[in-house]
């Protein structure tokens, strides 16, 4: 029995960490999508 708990709480930490992995790339897109669209789409295209 203690093996199972040990491999259901490992399941669920391994769930929890993939959608906290999901949230935080979602939020690092967000992000960069929201600083483009306030610089404008020609920032990409200025001379370097």
């Amino acid at each position: 029995m203690g093996c199972s708990m040990s491999l259901d709480l490992k399941k669920r930490r391994e769930r929890r960490n993939l959608v906290l992995l999901g949230l935080l790339i979602s939020f690092v897109v967000l992000f960069f999508v929201i600083t483009i669209v306030k610089l404008g789409g020609n920032v990409a295209n200025r001379p370097l």
